[in-house]
């Protein structure tokens, strides 16, 4: 199942929502998520068909595809989100992101992750201060606090499945070695997924 960056949920309400940036300049245990229900479909609907796409999902934060494109009625849309009040403050341990049906991390774990592999304090992850996205966070300020504590922890756990099948017996020498070596990169690639799950979970441990 493909995993779709920037998505999550609010722990305590269950309610969908989309993370417009996973930290905030100086505050790095606050993000800025964009409420998704009851939202007007013409707005939804874009916000969701861009999150899906490949300029969303290659978006170091959502906010940085969002300020890249519009609304059907042609307004930016990270700005229209601003005036319009649709993004929200949250502690980063409030929101679960939920990448496919079958997975949720904790956003405060997710970025204390993040933190480590880029092998820097979670402070330094916003955006660099002389980028435009760093200065657009800086000037969204009067965004509503959202308070909901958590309740109870996921119970949602990873899953992953691994099929080997066999060429079919008249197939030729070549075509037996095609399938071999396509199965091969089909199996490492899942065996690297595994690994990142597991980091994910567990992270290793740094040799002092």
């Amino acid at each position: 199942m493909a995993e779709i960056k920037h998505v999550g949920r609010v722990k305590a309400t269950n309610k969908k929502c989309l993370v417009a940036y996973r930290t905030l300049p100086g505050d790095a245990h606050h993000c800025l998520i964009v409420p998704t229900e009851n939202m007007p479909d013409i707005y939804h609907d874009s916000i969701i068909n861009l999150v899906e796409s490949g300029s969303g999902q290659d978006s170091y934060e959502f906010a940085d595809a969002l300020d890249r494109n519009q609304f059907p009625d042609g307004s930016n849309m990270l700005r229209w989100l601003h005036a319009n009040g649709r993004l929200i403050k949250a502690p980063t341990s409030d929101i679960e992101m939920t990448p496919n049906t079958s997975y949720g991390i904790l956003l405060s774990e997710l970025n204390q992750i993040i933190a480590e592999q880029r092998g820097v304090a979670i402070d330094d992850l916003s955006v660099k201060a002389d980028t435009p996205e760093k200065s657009e966070a800086r000037r969204i300020e009067d965004v509503e606090q959202i308070d909901t504590p958590i309740k109870a922890e996921s119970s949602a756990k990873p899953t992953a499945t691994v099929e080997v099948s066999a060429p079919a017996e008249n197939a030729s020498p070549e075509d037996q070695a095609k399938f071999y070596r396509s199965q091969a990169d089909r199996l490492s690639k899942q065996a690297a997924e595994m690994r990142r799950k597991a980091e994910e979970l567990v992270p290793t441990k740094k040799a002092k």
